[in-house]
């Protein structure tokens, strides 16, 4: 008898230990094979149970609207429901859908133009324009003040385009704009709150660290200081060939300074490192800005009129700090991970010499420029240095563009190992160290390059500098490599559900699935535990993308399973879920049991929990809207803990209003 769902959701195909007539499972001794049938999932809908926020090793840059991958893991292959397929295994089935699926809706074109937008909106004569629905990417689309083309201004002087490759790469379309246009409600000049004056003469000089840590008003984890830990040794994971390149770090922490609540590292947790921004963008920023060369180290008096800058968790309030222009653009301003906000743009109006240079931010500042503003920001990513270089006329002064600037945050990165068991001798000195994963994570820069993220392509190039002295057999730790790192998040969602009895399923993909690699160590020292977890592990290739192949500590074969998606069958993790129903279910039900997710929740995150649906609705006999409910409660008992990319939006905005718990 078909399910009563079975037009909504992908069907289980029997096995040894599941039927529809027999639900209750048995627990499985090792991952089972399952046949795979062709059959191709359609892509899961954005998710009704809002996943919970964690780390892992890559960082995705922009909190502002990312744009669609279509390569990103997880992401299903759409292709119709052709009928059931004829397998060789007559136990192997797939039950057909009772009726057509309906067919999926897509993106049409109706408007490529404001006054396309008001023709619609205003279909009869002289009617006034409505706002349907007021939903944007940020501070509102609104085609109520569009720029029409004007006869009596076509005589006027046209906007001459900058002659850049930089201005080209924005992609600006600006429509009928001229240097007669008028425009309204032009957003004001954001104030200065940074002020720069010189040392006294009977001041004391501050020793700048610039070049390896971040100065000591820099407190991202308030009131202590960050610590400069030594890299003891860095590896690539990954091989040639691979999508994403993917370094292993040993960090030691054996000096790390005791701390209040006696507070440790813990499987599961996690370490902010502060990264700084590169030493060339920073110059290249100096010589946009015409900033001379004695000038950029020299030691100055720096006063702020309000807010935490340049401190990150310190008190909103005046300050009065010793630093130097070079630290405060290295350590505190982020100049390339966040879109361009229509203060910044409206700074570099105020201080453009040329007048069509002025013309176009300004325009982008005003109503009518909205459309191309929220071009400008859901498009490529832009840095600071790109918009210098393409409105070169505009040098705003360094005080006034760091009081504009957002604060250059923390990065965090999930540990890959069970920190309690992390000795390495040298000689009769035991070294304490942490583990960490980190995905190099990048996008095309104007120039035609690749651009890293400040996080890991901060740590990358470290582990370039391992890898070009050990070519010249120089050990990592004669280098005295640093990495400014805190103690954090020991409290997040993998942390704190972590538990040592009870069955586990961990479900990871690409860099994802480091965390994993601790909770199975740790589980090796209990003999009631050591044969009670399992990993699904999702990979593009497993020639070059498999992490921490043989590094687990345990008879991988018997635990872990990885599913590929470029290689072989062409699997997907979630495709894998399903057909561990079996194991799926027998966990979720069992005393302590509990199913960690870990990945990108754009596409594996999304994929994951709908097959975990689908698996309820199959093997719990359960309509969709149960299967959703069943899979919620799990997850407010702390059972089901799906966490996502740490360097999200909403990453961001939960370190914001969490930083008392690291």
């Amino acid at each position: 008898m078909p399910h009563p769902q079975s037009t909504q959701h992908t069907c289980l195909s029997e096995s040894s230990t599941c039927h529809p007539n027999d639900p209750i499972p048995r627990e499985p001794v090792t991952i089972p094979e399952h046949i795979r049938s062709s059959t191709k999932h359609e892509p899961s809908p954005t998710s009704s149970v809002r996943s919970l926020v964690c780390t892992s090793g890559s960082e995705q840059e922009s909190p502002g609207t990312p744009a669609t991958d279509s390569q990103i893991d997880g992401a299903i292959e759409e292709k119709p429901l052709d009928g059931i397929d004829q397998l060789n295994d007559d136990k192997t089935f797939v039950i057909p859908p009772t009726t057509k699926p309906k067919k999926q809706a897509s993106t049409v074109l109706i408007s490529q133009s404001p006054q396309n937008v008001k023709r619609i909106l205003s279909p009869v004569k002289a009617a006034e324009t409505t706002e349907i629905e007021k939903v944007c990417c940020g501070g509102g689309c609104c085609f109520l003040n569009t720029l029409e083309e004007d006869p009596a201004t076509k005589s006027g002087l046209p906007v001459v385009i900058p002659d850049n490759d930089a201005f080209r790469s924005l992609q600006l379309r600006l429509g009928p704009l001229s240097l007669d246009s008028e425009l309204s409600q032009i957003v004001d000049v954001p104030p200065e709150t940074v002020s720069f004056k010189s040392l006294s003469a009977g001041a004391t000089p501050i020793k700048s660290t610039v070049r390896q840590h971040p100065p000591s008003f820099v407190t991202p984890h308030a009131p202590y200081e960050v610590f400069s830990a030594k890299v003891h040794h860095a590896r690539e994971l990954t091989k040639s060939g691979a999508e994403k390149r993917t370094y292993h770090y040993d960090i030691d922490v054996t000096d790390y300074p005791a701390e209040s609540g006696d507070v440790d590292f813990v499987v599961g947790g996690a370490i902010g490192v502060q990264a700084p921004n590169s030493d060339e963008l920073v110059d290249e920023i100096f010589d946009l800005l015409n900033m001379p060369n004695y000038v950029r180290d020299k030691q100055i008096f720096m006063n702020t009129t309000t807010g935490r800058w340049p401190t990150i968790w310190g008190d909103d309030k005046p300050r009065e700090l010793v630093t130097t222009r070079r630290e405060l653009l290295t350590w505190c301003s982020d100049v390339q991970s966040y879109p361009p906000t229509k203060p910044l743009l409206r700074l570099l109006a105020e201080y453009a010499d040329a007048p069509n240079e002025k013309k176009i931010l300004l325009y982008l500042s005003s109503a009518q420029g909205q459309a191309a503003f929220c071009d400008l920001r859901t498009g490529p990513h832009i840095t600071i240095a790109q918009l210098l270089n393409a409105f070169p006329s505009s040098r705003p002064p360094l005080p006034h563009l760091l009081s504009t600037l957002n604060t250059l945050m923390p990065r965090f990165y999930s540990l890959s190992q069970d920190p309690q068991e992390s000795c390495t001798r040298d000689g009769t000195n035991c070294h304490r160290l942490v583990e960490i994963a980190v995905t190099v994570h990048e996008t095309p820069d104007w120039r035609g390059g690749p651009r890293t993220g400040v996080g890991s392509g901060f740590l990358e190039r470290i582990a370039k500098k391992v890898q070009e002295a050990e070519k010249d057999g120089i050990k990592a730790t004669d280098l005295d490599l640093r990495v400014p790192m805190f103690r954090g998040l020991m409290a997040n969602p993998l942390a704190r559900e972590f538990v040592t009895n009870g069955p586990m399923l961990l479900i990871g993909a690409g860099v994802g699935v480091a965390p994993f690699r601790g909770f199975v160590q740790r589980r090796l020292k209990s003999a009631n535990c050591a044969n009670k977890v399992w990993v699904l592990q999702g990979v593009r290739d497993s020639l070059v993308d498999e992490l921490y192949s043989g590094e687990w500590g345990v008879e991988e074969d018997k635990v872990k399973k990885v599913v590929q998606s470029r290689r072989g069958e062409g699997r997907y993790v979630q495709e894998e879920v399903r057909h561990q129903a079996d194991l799926v279910w027998f966990i979720i039900n069992a005393l302590d049991g509990r199913v960690f997710v870990c990945g990108s929740s754009q596409g594996m995150g999304e994929g994951v929990e709908r097959a975990l649906v689908d698996v309820a609705m199959d093997k719990g006999t359960l309509r969709r809207e149960e299967a959703e409910e069943f899979w919620s409660k799990k997850k407010e008992a702390g059972q089901y803990i799906a966490v996502s990319d740490p360097m999200s939006n909403k990453v961001q905005n939960v370190l914001t209003s969490e930083h008392e718990t690291w």
